[in-house]
């Protein structure tokens, strides 16, 4: 049987105590997203426009903080191919501009 609720802990790591497993992944993935950044900004330019939208989306939650839930949401397979260019176009300027 478990111990009542409310008792006090024993044992393990003290809260707010970090994994160190987590800390030294979450470093060498630092280092080699850092190590590899221009060539993974290469690989990205090398991808379709749709296929280059979609990857933005996927790491977009790592760097944005999450907003509100939308009513309505975009389905990138119903746009066009010239809406989804000039989507691709307006970050790939916001993304220069960062970088200057």
């Amino acid at each position: 049987m478990g111990k009542p609720k409310g008792s006090e802990k024993t044992g393990g790591r003290k809260k707010g105590t970090p994994n160190k497993s987590t800390s030294t992944i979450r470093e060498w993935l630092t280092n080699l997203i850092g190590k590899n950044q221009r060539q993974m900004e290469n690989d990205l330019k090398a991808l379709e426009p749709k296929e280059r939208l979609q990857m933005l989306e996927k790491l977009m939650p790592y760097v944005l903080p999450k907003q509100a839930s939308m009513t309505a949401t975009v389905d990138y397979n119903k746009l066009s191919d010239s809406q989804l260019d000039m989507i691709v176009d307006e970050l790939s300027k916001n993304i220069q501009e960062d970088e200057e």
